[in-house]
């Protein structure tokens, strides 16, 4: 008697996972959001179509998601030193690759964030957000220490260091370095924090 095998994939976690999660970067800094598709993350990453749309509903899940979670991508996390200019020079510099990296993910979606607004709302939520949170995280720490006025507003403050980093790289065609954000942190930042009205 002939046994039938029925074709029930799992559903893609683990390595895998990872896998197509690299993938999906890689060809994201190679053809940018625009000519990013599906089919190509699944030849890229060896996968059927179907196995990526069981996992993600869409093209913006999928990138938001590679933004987020891939081990390629670049991740950044909150250093407590003890010293404002401590943490944000731990937590923004000595990274290798991560700052040429971060450029090349952010200049690869920057246009489809006023362009999609499924992707953009997504993005914001899930790659910004945390981000601001942990720059967040390092300003109120500080202002607990002392080591910033009571009155700095942290809303204008805190983006204040990527801000000028972005204008510096897409703008003026500067790429980020360590010595860049040391140079903005220490002419920049500290001067303003101690500033009181």
């Amino acid at each position: 008697m002939m046994t039938v095998r029925t074709s029930v994939r799992p559903r893609v976690e683990g390595e895998r996972e990872d896998e197509i999660l690299d993938s999906a970067v890689e060809l994201l800094m190679e053809v940018g959001y625009d000519r990013f598709t599906m089919d190509a993350v699944a030849k890229k990453a060896r996968a059927s179509k179907a196995t990526l749309y069981r996992r993600w509903e869409s093209k913006a899940s999928l990138v938001v998601d590679a933004l987020v979670r891939a081990k390629s991508s670049a991740h950044v996390a909150d250093h407590d030193t003890g010293s404002l200019r401590g943490d944000l020079l731990s937590t923004f510099c000595g990274h290798e690759g991560v700052n040429e990296q971060a450029t090349a993910v952010l200049g690869s979606v920057i246009t489809a964030l006023s362009t999609d607004p499924e992707f953009s709302d997504e993005f914001r939520e899930k790659f910004i957000a945390p981000k601001i949170a942990v720059t967040q995280a390092i300003y109120h720490r500080a202002q607990a220490r002392g080591e910033v006025a009571e009155d700095i507003d942290l809303e204008v403050i805190g983006p204040a260091l990527a801000g000028i980093l972005l204008h510096r790289t897409f703008i003026l065609g500067l790429p980020p370095d360590d010595a860049t954000i040391e140079r903005v942190v220490d002419h920049v930042i500290l001067p303003a924090v101690q500033h009181r009205h």
